[in-house]
This record gives structure tokens, sequence and C-alpha cells, in this order.
């Protein structure tokens, strides 16, 4: 069976077990991938999925299901399972499907997979990092070609396809000298085309030579107050965190977020603009229907400072009473290019650090958080000097977003994402 026969049959099948309202997400996806230890390959292998995901709502009751078979027999027993646990759950008058607006397919897709070309750029790459970085040892990298073919559809006649395909690059990598090894770093690549060199992508040769230079690390002398410029590399710490804790569903509806009441008021410097942008050109595997049902649209949270919307679900906005959020790809986030060159961004710091990761837990409601600073670099006199080890910084996630110095010019592309380096004041920085 297609997808799309697979989706009909399971869709009728949860409207006769008793469903008022049922949704079916249909999924098959191939991924062929090289892996790469200690830089030598290891490993060719090609990996299937497929997954079935089943909603169906009975009297305001809720009942979901996911399986990674698509048989019949298969997809009989999730209906009956599905039902069940709609039957057995409590009313909740937010559950809800997704109205038709305008149904639509989206191919993704790049002509198929260049294996041979993957194997090259990977085998380039390995041999570049040899002879360009001899102390840099490749943990691990997988490089991969994933293709996924999707069908969604529900009772309410909403109906939505895509075909996407794209390759994957990440290495695993840390830096050795003798008895001195550095932190492990890893990077991400996702392409629409194998054209460039994975050295010349990104971050990445940065990352490298900096792993390098962290052989001879140093610990910070004291504590401090001072600014912090989190690199394109960091961008999870700060973007996806802020999403993730406050303008979810989960911070809203439970009432914790600082920013539950904040929607058209500031809430950041005026040089911030942050968004979610599964249709830019630079983002590869962007999202083009939610789960819930929708058309994907790019969508600012924060414009020039200002909290434009939230990342809530059709459910998120039904049971808090604020707005959906035009699609669920946060990961595809993009921050607006600011006006100033990063060297000019460095050359007005007296003292600060560079950071490319942090390793420290969420924040609580209030928005502190504290961690490690990993592969980052002290700022000095406008400067970057030494290589930082142990050294602890803490802040709070949200009150930063009003100190903001400057953004770069410069933006870096990944395939996910497209940042620029940002600069924070006011955070604590300690050492020894």
């Amino acid at each position: 069976m297609t997808n799309r026969d697979i989706a009909e049959y399971a869709l009728e099948a949860l409207v006769k077990a008793g469903a008022d309202k049922a949704a079916v997400r249909v999924s098959r996806g191939r991924k062929d991938e090289f892996n790469v230890e200690a830089n030598e390959f290891s490993l060719l292998r090609t990996l299937f999925n497929d997954e079935l995901s089943l909603k169906a709502v009975k009297g305001g009751k809720k009942g979901v299901a996911l399986i990674n078979k698509l048989d019949r027999d298969s997809i009989d027993e999730a209906v009956k399972d599905c039902a069940a646990l709609a039957d057995s759950a409590s009313p909740d008058e937010a559950e809800d499907i997704a109205e038709k607006i305008e149904n639509k397919s989206f191919d993704q897709s790049i002509g198929g997979a260049d294996m041979d070309k993957l194997f090259t750029r990977t085998k380039e790459f390995v041999e570049q990092l040899k002879d360009e970085f001899p102390k840099i040892v490749l943990e691990g990298m997988s490089a991969e070609f994933k293709n996924d073919e999707t069908v969604y559809i529900n009772s309410k006649g909403a109906e939505f396809a895509s075909d996407s395909e794209f390759y994957c690059a990440s290495p695993m990598f840390t830096a050795k000298d003798g008895d001195k090894s550095t932190s492990f770093n890893y990077y991400s690549l996702l392409m629409n085309s194998l054209n460039t060199a994975f050295m010349d992508r990104g971050m990445l040769r940065t990352l490298l030579e900096e792993s390098v230079r962290s052989l001879d690390a140093k610990m910070v002398e004291g504590k401090f107050t001072g600014k912090v410029v989190m690199t394109p590399a960091c961008d999870d710490m700060i973007w996806w965190t802020l999403i993730q804790n406050f303008l979810s569903d989960s911070s809203l509806i439970q009432g914790t977020s600082r920013w539950k009441d904040a929607l058209g008021t500031k809430v950041a410097d005026k040089k911030l603009t942050f968004r979610a942008a599964p249709l830019h050109p630079d983002i590869i595997e962007g999202q083009r229907f939610t789960a819930d049902g929708y058309e994907s649209k790019d969508m600012d949270f924060i414009r020039e400072g200002v909290l434009t919307s939230f990342a809530l679900s059709l459910y998120g906005a039904n049971k808090t009473g604020k707005p959906r959020a035009d699609n669920m790809s946060f990961g595809n986030i993009e921050v607006a290019a600011g006006d100033k060159p990063l060297e000019e961004i460095i050359k007005n710091l007296d003292k600060g650090i560079l950071l490319n990761r942090f390793s420290g837990a969420s924040p609580g409601p209030s928005g502190d958080i504290s961690g490690v600073a990993k592969n980052s670099f002290m700022i000095e006199n406008g400067r970057i000097t030494d290589a930082l080890k142990e050294t602890m910084i803490s802040f709070n996630i949200v009150d930063i977003l009003e100190n903001i110095p400057a953004i770069s010019k410069e933006r870096c592309v990944n395939g996910s994402s497209v940042m620029p380096w940002c600069c924070f004041d006011g955070i604590t920085i300690s050492g020894k």
C-alpha cells in the first residue's frame, strides 16, 4: 500500500471505532550512511524507518498511538489501542484537529542520492583532517543521505504530503597532543548538494582550529561580570531554551512562563529579531506542515525586541486562549543580522569570553541558569586570547535579552539555522 492508502485505511478504521475526530500521519524514511571512527571508515549501512501516528477524539477524550509497522494487522491493533485510550481518558475541551484550509503537497527532493560523491566528500574531509589538523582525532562521524515521504490526513478533510531529501554530515572530535587532550566538540551540517567540501561549510574549520588551540587551556582568574559573545555553534543555548521554557505549550498552560502575559510588549533589546524560519532558502529540512495538520509558515517570536508570537500547538492555543504558532519547527531558527562586523565587536570588548558550547541544566521558571563554558576563549583588551577550562558562567536567560551590546553582520549557515554572533552583557564568569 502507498502512504496515502495506509492513511485512508487507518482514518476510516478510527471513524468506525467511534472517533468523532481523527487524524493520521504516515511516514516512510530511508537513510544511507557511512560511519567513520578514529579517522577510519568503519561502516556502510542502510536503515529504514516506518511510522504511523494515530489520534482519535471521542466526546472530547483523546487517544493516541504510534507504531513502526504499516501492515494491516498492525494498523488494526493500533486503531483498537487508540480508541481504547480515548475511552479511558478524561474529557478535555481543548482537544481538536485542524480544520481544512488548503490541502497541499510539497516536493523537497533533490534527485536521489549520489553515494559515490558522498563517499568522496567524506574521504576528502578525513584526509584534510590528517593534513591540516594532525592533532585532531575524529572520534566519530556519520555522513548520510536521508529521504522521508510523509502523508497527513484527518476527518475534517485536511490533507498534506511531502517528499524530502538531503545530506547530513556530523563529525565529533577532540584534539590530542601527548598527554594533553581537549573536551569533545561536534558539528552538524545539512546539505541539499555536495558541491562544497565539508571543511568549508558553516563553522567547521573554525571549530577544528579552536579545538587545537584548546590544548593549552587556562582557567579564568577570579570572578567578574562581563560580556559573552555566543557563536552560531552555541545556537541551542539561548534560542531553543527560550522556546522550550518560556514560549511552549507546557510553560504557558502551567502558567510558569515569565512571558505568559507579555505578548505585544518589549522583552528584548530592539536589535533582536528571532524567528522560526522553516521556509528560509538556507534551511534544508524545513517543516512544510505541522504535526497537528496546518501548513507551516515562517514566524517571528521576537521582532525588534517585541514579543510577537508564542510557540503553541493547536491544543496549547485552545487550552490557553492564546494564538496558535504558524509552525512547530523550532529547530529551524533564524536570528536577524546586526550592524557591526564581528571583528569590531571583539575589539570593543575589554573583558569577556567567546562561547562555543555550554554544558548545564535548563533554567527554572525564573530564567536563572548556570553551567560550564566549553570550547571557549577569553577576550581581553579587544583580542581573543587564551582557551578556557573549567570556567563557570551564570546569568538569567530572560534578563540578558534586554542587554545586547551588539549582533554581528556576519551570519553562519549550517543547513538547520541561520545565526549571527550575539554579544550579551551582565553574565557572571567564574574561574579559580
